[in-house]
Protein backbone atom coordinates (compact mmCIF):
# COMPACT_ATOMS: atom_id res chain seq x y z
CA UNK A 1 0.00 0.00 0.00
CA UNK A 2 1.16 3.61 -1.16
CA UNK A 3 1.78 6.42 0.98
CA UNK A 4 -1.07 8.21 -0.77
CA UNK A 5 -3.16 5.36 -0.08
CA UNK A 6 -2.63 5.42 3.49
CA UNK A 7 -2.92 9.05 4.05
CA UNK A 8 -6.31 9.26 2.39
CA UNK A 9 -6.89 6.05 4.35
CA UNK A 10 -6.10 8.52 7.56
CA UNK A 11 -8.68 11.35 5.98
CA UNK A 12 -11.56 8.76 5.66
CA UNK A 13 -11.15 7.47 9.09
CA UNK A 14 -10.94 10.85 10.37
CA UNK A 15 -14.13 12.34 8.43
CA UNK A 16 -15.98 8.94 9.71
CA UNK A 17 -14.78 10.00 13.36
CA UNK A 18 -16.35 13.43 12.65
CA UNK A 19 -19.16 12.30 11.37
CA UNK A 20 -20.21 9.65 14.53
CA UNK A 21 -19.19 12.80 16.79
CA UNK A 22 -21.60 14.86 14.93
CA UNK A 23 -24.23 12.75 15.55
CA UNK A 24 -23.83 11.41 18.79
CA UNK A 25 -23.81 15.26 19.96
CA UNK A 26 -27.18 15.93 17.87
CA UNK A 27 -28.87 12.98 19.16
CA UNK A 28 -27.63 14.48 23.09
CA UNK A 29 -29.21 17.59 21.83
CA UNK A 30 -32.36 15.90 20.72
CA UNK A 31 -32.74 14.62 24.28
CA UNK A 32 -32.47 17.67 25.81
CA UNK A 33 -34.51 19.97 23.92
CA UNK A 34 -36.96 17.33 23.22
CA UNK A 35 -36.97 16.45 27.69
CA UNK A 36 -37.10 20.67 27.77
CA UNK A 37 -40.70 20.62 25.51
CA UNK A 38 -41.69 17.86 27.40
CA UNK A 39 -41.66 19.41 30.41
CA UNK A 40 -42.20 23.16 29.55
CA UNK A 41 -45.25 23.05 26.90
CA UNK A 42 -47.39 22.21 29.70
CA UNK A 43 -46.35 25.25 31.16
CA UNK A 44 -46.64 27.50 28.68
CA UNK A 45 -49.93 29.96 28.39
CA UNK A 46 -51.28 33.57 28.49
CA UNK A 47 -50.83 33.92 32.45
CA UNK A 48 -47.09 32.86 32.11
CA UNK A 49 -46.51 35.34 29.55
CA UNK A 50 -48.41 38.57 31.11
CA UNK A 51 -47.77 37.38 35.20
CA UNK A 52 -45.36 39.12 37.53
CA UNK A 53 -42.79 37.00 39.17
CA UNK A 54 -43.69 35.08 42.36
CA UNK A 55 -42.48 32.85 44.95
CA UNK A 56 -45.44 30.24 43.69
CA UNK A 57 -44.52 28.68 41.13
CA UNK A 58 -47.97 28.20 39.53
CA UNK A 59 -48.83 32.39 39.82
CA UNK A 60 -44.84 32.84 38.43
CA UNK A 61 -44.60 34.62 34.96
CA UNK A 62 -41.91 36.00 32.91
CA UNK A 63 -43.25 39.60 31.85
CA UNK A 64 -40.60 41.48 33.67
CA UNK A 65 -38.09 38.97 31.79
CA UNK A 66 -39.14 39.54 28.71
CA UNK A 67 -39.88 42.99 28.86
CA UNK A 68 -36.39 43.37 30.13
CA UNK A 69 -34.88 41.11 27.25
CA UNK A 70 -36.89 43.15 24.73
CA UNK A 71 -35.41 46.65 26.10
CA UNK A 72 -31.99 45.07 25.88
CA UNK A 73 -32.21 44.47 22.82
CA UNK A 74 -33.70 47.17 21.29
CA UNK A 75 -31.19 49.51 23.13
CA UNK A 76 -28.45 47.11 22.11
CA UNK A 77 -29.37 47.29 18.05
CA UNK A 78 -29.44 51.22 18.65
CA UNK A 79 -26.16 51.06 19.95
CA UNK A 80 -24.33 48.47 17.99
CA UNK A 81 -25.38 48.78 14.54
CA UNK A 82 -23.88 52.62 13.68
CA UNK A 83 -20.67 51.71 15.47
CA UNK A 84 -20.02 48.35 13.87
CA UNK A 85 -21.48 49.41 10.08
CA UNK A 86 -19.20 52.60 10.57
CA UNK A 87 -16.12 50.87 11.76
CA UNK A 88 -16.62 48.18 9.27
CA UNK A 89 -17.02 50.54 6.15
CA UNK A 90 -14.11 52.81 7.28
CA UNK A 91 -11.87 49.80 7.46
CA UNK A 92 -12.94 48.47 4.64
CA UNK A 93 -13.31 51.62 2.05
CA UNK A 94 -11.32 53.84 3.92
CA UNK A 95 -8.49 52.28 6.14
CA UNK A 96 -5.03 52.22 4.94
CA UNK A 97 -3.13 48.76 5.16
CA UNK A 98 -0.41 49.40 7.64
CA UNK A 99 1.10 47.59 10.20
CA UNK A 100 -0.87 49.33 12.80
CA UNK A 101 -4.26 48.67 10.55
CA UNK A 102 -3.67 45.13 10.37
CA UNK A 103 -3.01 44.77 14.39
CA UNK A 104 -6.51 46.25 14.76
CA UNK A 105 -7.79 43.98 12.56
CA UNK A 106 -6.43 40.59 14.63
CA UNK A 107 -7.65 42.63 17.45
CA UNK A 108 -11.23 42.69 16.47
CA UNK A 109 -11.22 38.88 14.93
CA UNK A 110 -9.80 37.36 18.60
CA UNK A 111 -12.26 40.22 20.79
CA UNK A 112 -14.97 37.61 19.58
CA UNK A 113 -13.30 35.01 21.85
CA UNK A 114 -13.02 36.92 25.02
CA UNK A 115 -15.10 35.30 27.27
CA UNK A 116 -18.11 37.55 28.17
CA UNK A 117 -17.43 38.11 31.80
CA UNK A 118 -14.84 40.26 30.87
CA UNK A 119 -17.00 42.31 28.80
CA UNK A 120 -18.85 42.27 31.97
CA UNK A 121 -16.54 43.55 33.98
CA UNK A 122 -15.42 46.12 31.42
CA UNK A 123 -18.92 47.50 31.37
CA UNK A 124 -19.33 47.59 35.01
CA UNK A 125 -16.59 49.72 35.31
CA UNK A 126 -16.69 51.96 32.88
CA UNK A 127 -20.40 52.42 32.08
CA UNK A 128 -22.19 51.45 35.83
CA UNK A 129 -19.58 53.45 37.37
CA UNK A 130 -17.54 55.93 35.39
CA UNK A 131 -20.58 57.01 33.40
CA UNK A 132 -22.83 56.36 36.57
CA UNK A 133 -24.98 54.24 34.88
CA UNK A 134 -25.46 51.63 37.59
CA UNK A 135 -27.68 48.35 37.07
CA UNK A 136 -29.82 49.97 34.48
CA UNK A 137 -31.10 48.59 31.04
CA UNK A 138 -28.88 51.45 28.86
CA UNK A 139 -25.63 50.09 30.88
CA UNK A 140 -26.62 46.51 30.46
CA UNK A 141 -26.74 47.54 26.15
CA UNK A 142 -23.69 48.97 26.41
CA UNK A 143 -21.81 46.18 27.65
CA UNK A 144 -23.37 43.49 25.22
CA UNK A 145 -22.78 46.04 22.44
CA UNK A 146 -19.04 46.06 23.42
CA UNK A 147 -19.82 42.22 23.48
CA UNK A 148 -21.12 41.37 19.64
CA UNK A 149 -19.47 44.55 18.48
CA UNK A 150 -16.64 42.94 16.80
CA UNK A 151 -19.05 40.43 14.73
CA UNK A 152 -20.86 43.63 13.42
CA UNK A 153 -17.45 44.70 12.07
CA UNK A 154 -16.36 41.44 10.83
CA UNK A 155 -19.89 41.19 8.82
CA UNK A 156 -19.49 44.19 7.58
CA UNK A 157 -16.59 43.72 5.68
CA UNK A 158 -16.80 40.67 4.51
CA UNK A 159 -20.28 42.24 3.04
CA UNK A 160 -18.43 44.98 1.32
CA UNK A 161 -16.01 42.69 0.34
CA UNK A 162 -18.73 40.99 -1.89
CA UNK A 163 -20.05 43.55 -3.40
CA UNK A 164 -18.30 43.01 -6.85
CA UNK A 165 -15.31 46.12 -8.14
CA UNK A 166 -17.79 46.38 -11.20
CA UNK A 167 -20.35 48.36 -9.11
CA UNK A 168 -18.04 50.58 -7.94
CA UNK A 169 -16.16 51.22 -11.12
CA UNK A 170 -19.37 51.88 -12.91
CA UNK A 171 -20.03 54.46 -10.24
CA UNK A 172 -16.63 56.54 -10.31
CA UNK A 173 -17.20 56.42 -14.25
CA UNK A 174 -20.18 58.51 -13.88
CA UNK A 175 -18.55 60.68 -11.37
CA UNK A 176 -19.67 59.84 -8.37
CA UNK A 177 -17.27 60.29 -5.24
CA UNK A 178 -16.17 57.98 -3.33
CA UNK A 179 -18.77 58.46 -0.59
CA UNK A 180 -21.94 58.92 -3.05
CA UNK A 181 -20.68 55.54 -4.55
CA UNK A 182 -20.79 53.89 -1.02
CA UNK A 183 -23.88 55.15 0.08
CA UNK A 184 -25.76 54.52 -2.79
CA UNK A 185 -24.06 51.82 -4.42
CA UNK A 186 -22.43 49.67 -2.19
CA UNK A 187 -24.43 49.81 0.94
CA UNK A 188 -27.73 48.81 -1.07
CA UNK A 189 -25.64 45.97 -2.15
CA UNK A 190 -24.34 44.45 0.98
CA UNK A 191 -27.35 45.18 2.97
CA UNK A 192 -28.03 41.79 3.50
CA UNK A 193 -25.06 40.60 4.51
CA UNK A 194 -24.74 43.57 6.51
CA UNK A 195 -28.46 42.79 8.48
CA UNK A 196 -27.03 39.04 8.59
CA UNK A 197 -24.64 39.79 10.73
CA UNK A 198 -26.29 42.13 12.87
CA UNK A 199 -29.53 39.47 13.48
CA UNK A 200 -26.58 36.78 14.94
CA UNK A 201 -25.06 39.57 17.08
CA UNK A 202 -28.18 40.40 18.68
CA UNK A 203 -29.22 36.70 18.61
CA UNK A 204 -25.99 36.05 20.83
CA UNK A 205 -26.71 39.26 22.97
CA UNK A 206 -30.16 37.81 23.94
CA UNK A 207 -28.79 34.65 25.50
CA UNK A 208 -26.22 36.19 27.58
CA UNK A 209 -26.26 36.49 30.82
CA UNK A 210 -22.68 36.60 32.49
CA UNK A 211 -22.29 40.17 31.58
CA UNK A 212 -25.32 41.27 33.10
CA UNK A 213 -25.38 39.44 36.12
CA UNK A 214 -21.68 41.47 36.70
CA UNK A 215 -23.78 44.85 35.43
CA UNK A 216 -26.22 44.15 38.49
CA UNK A 217 -29.51 43.09 36.84
CA UNK A 218 -31.24 41.16 39.26
CA UNK A 219 -32.97 38.24 40.05
CA UNK A 220 -36.21 39.16 40.88
CA UNK A 221 -37.75 42.50 39.27
CA UNK A 222 -41.48 43.23 40.61
CA UNK A 223 -41.97 45.88 37.92
CA UNK A 224 -41.59 46.22 34.15
CA UNK A 225 -39.19 48.80 32.63
CA UNK A 226 -40.18 51.73 31.61
CA UNK A 227 -37.19 53.90 30.97
CA UNK A 228 -33.50 53.02 30.06
CA UNK A 229 -32.54 53.85 33.52
CA UNK A 230 -34.59 51.39 35.08
CA UNK A 231 -33.45 48.31 36.68
CA UNK A 232 -33.93 44.99 34.98
CA UNK A 233 -34.09 41.31 34.88
CA UNK A 234 -34.06 38.93 31.42
CA UNK A 235 -34.80 35.96 30.39
CA UNK A 236 -31.62 33.91 30.51
CA UNK A 237 -31.40 35.42 34.46
CA UNK A 238 -34.92 34.22 35.08
CA UNK A 239 -33.89 30.72 33.63
CA UNK A 240 -30.91 30.54 36.23
CA UNK A 241 -32.61 32.04 39.16
CA UNK A 242 -35.65 29.41 38.31
CA UNK A 243 -32.83 26.20 37.98
CA UNK A 244 -31.57 26.76 40.89
CA UNK A 245 -34.31 26.58 42.88
CA UNK A 246 -34.83 22.76 44.38
CA UNK A 247 -38.77 22.65 43.72
CA UNK A 248 -39.43 20.40 40.18
CA UNK A 249 -42.31 23.33 39.80
CA UNK A 250 -40.06 26.13 39.59
CA UNK A 251 -37.64 23.87 37.30
CA UNK A 252 -40.86 23.34 34.74
CA UNK A 253 -41.29 27.04 34.55
CA UNK A 254 -37.39 27.20 33.73
CA UNK A 255 -38.17 24.72 30.96
CA UNK A 256 -41.38 26.89 29.50
CA UNK A 257 -38.81 29.93 29.70
CA UNK A 258 -36.51 28.61 27.96
CA UNK A 259 -38.66 27.28 25.10
CA UNK A 260 -39.49 30.88 24.69
CA UNK A 261 -35.77 31.98 24.72
CA UNK A 262 -35.75 29.29 21.73
CA UNK A 263 -38.40 30.71 20.17
CA UNK A 264 -37.06 34.22 19.68
CA UNK A 265 -33.52 33.16 19.00
CA UNK A 266 -34.77 30.19 16.10
CA UNK A 267 -37.19 33.20 14.90
CA UNK A 268 -34.05 35.99 14.64
CA UNK A 269 -31.45 33.50 12.91
CA UNK A 270 -34.27 31.73 10.72
CA UNK A 271 -34.76 36.14 9.47
CA UNK A 272 -30.62 35.93 9.24
CA UNK A 273 -30.92 33.44 7.06
CA UNK A 274 -33.44 34.74 4.43
CA UNK A 275 -32.01 37.72 4.10
CA UNK A 276 -28.69 36.40 3.72
CA UNK A 277 -30.17 33.91 0.85
CA UNK A 278 -31.93 36.71 -1.15
CA UNK A 279 -28.90 38.69 -0.79
CA UNK A 280 -26.81 36.27 -2.24
CA UNK A 281 -29.19 35.59 -5.25
CA UNK A 282 -28.97 39.53 -5.65
CA UNK A 283 -25.47 39.06 -6.01
CA UNK A 284 -24.67 35.61 -8.00
CA UNK A 285 -27.73 37.93 -10.36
Amino acid sequence: MTRGQINRLKDQAFAYFGIFCTLIGLVILAFFIGNIFYDGMTRIDWDFLTNLPSRKAEKAGILTAWAGSIWIVIFTFLIVVPLGVAAGIYLEEYGKKSKIAELLEVNISNLAGVPSVIYGLLGLEIFGRLFGMGNSILAGSATLALLVLPIVIVATREALKAVPPSIRAASFGLGATKWQTIWYQVLPASFGGILTGVILAISRAVGETAPLIVIGALAYVPFTPSSPMDEFTVLPIQIFNWISRPQHEFSINAAAAIIVLLLITFVMNGIAVYFRNKWQKKINW
